[in-house]
């Protein structure tokens, strides 16, 4: 054996497998978009979750291929004694893939398993106590988005925020928006864009607002945005997608050029949809 060869052909092997997993993959998803929609699945997004209702048309055939995906890629297990639903699963999902309309990304390709507890769950975190000592303690949590394909919610809030008034809150929204920031394996309240030009006005709008939040929440003034945001850069990222598909006239009125590097992140303008809510 030409032992040039034998150095090449390793990687170029590796390639044709990789091409040949992503060809296929592609295939079993164009047949999944395909299906009939089920009309139980309609009736449960009409009764259920507002979001839904509000879109064009246009949006709602292109989510339901999106949910069809989704729904046959991710796991969902109860925990807490809680059995997972149809409902359930399709409430989540809806509300997850509504983040990747209208762009060619990957539908969370580090995501794998959605654990869904009946309300709250503690969770148990590590609070600095200074000079590098740390104290474990244990606080409620409504949501959690892992780095290793794990997504966690409570059914309870989900249920009740997906049939509220836009209100600015939704926990799928939120948990869903730190994986897409966790995509290049960071959480830092910016996601991997489709243009590199866009860092650099993503930076400075979402920068200036976000010091405008902190300088806020620590007068503990009150703020159109919530000042949870306030928290961290990831947290900041996930709040605002909240209030820009929750609130969107108002942030568009107070926050325009952030709106207008969300509507160009995500390629949707939620204002419109106001005349099917």
């Amino acid at each position: 054996m030409n032992p040039l060869w034998a150095i090449w052909a390793i990687p170029a092997i590796g390639f044709g497998i990789w091409g040949w997993y992503h060809r296929n993959r592609q295939k079993k998803r164009d047949r999944l978009t395909q299906l009939p929609w089920p009309a139980s699945w309609e009736k449960i997004l009409q009764s259920q979750v507002t979001l839904y209702r509000r879109l064009p048309s246009i949006y709602k055939k292109q989510l339901q291929g999106l949910i069809q995906i989704f729904l046959a890629e991710k796991r969902f297990e109860g925990c807490g004694g809680l059995t997972i639903t149809e409902e359930m699963r399709i409430v989540i999902a809806a509300q997850a893939c509504v983040l990747l309309l209208n762009r060619k990304i990957p539908l969370y390709p580090k995501l794998e398993t959605i654990l869904v507890y009946p309300q709250a769950f503690v969770a148990k975190v590590a609070q600095e106590q200074g000079w590098g000592t740390y104290v474990e303690k244990e606080q409620a949590r409504l949501g959690e988005s892992w780095h290793h394909g794990i997504v966690v919610l409570a059914w309870d809030h989900i249920k009740h925020e997906s049939q509220d008034i836009p209100n600015g809150h939704n926990v799928v929204l939120h948990e869903f928006a730190h994986q897409l920031d966790q995509e290049d394996g960071r959480s830092d309240g910016t996601p991997l864009m489709e243009n590199n030009s866009h860092y650099v006005s993503w930076s400075k709008h979402l920068g200036a607002v976000f010091e405008e939040l902190q300088e806020t929440a620590a007068k503990h003034l009150p703020s159109f945005i919530d000042t949870y945001g306030a928290t961290n850069a990831a947290e900041f990222f996930a709040v605002i997608t909240e209030t820009f598909f929750e609130k969107s006239q108002g942030l568009k009125n107070k926050y325009p050029e952030l709106y207008e590097e969300l509507k160009t992140y995500y390629q949707l303008d939620p204002i419109q949809w106001r005349e099917n809510s």
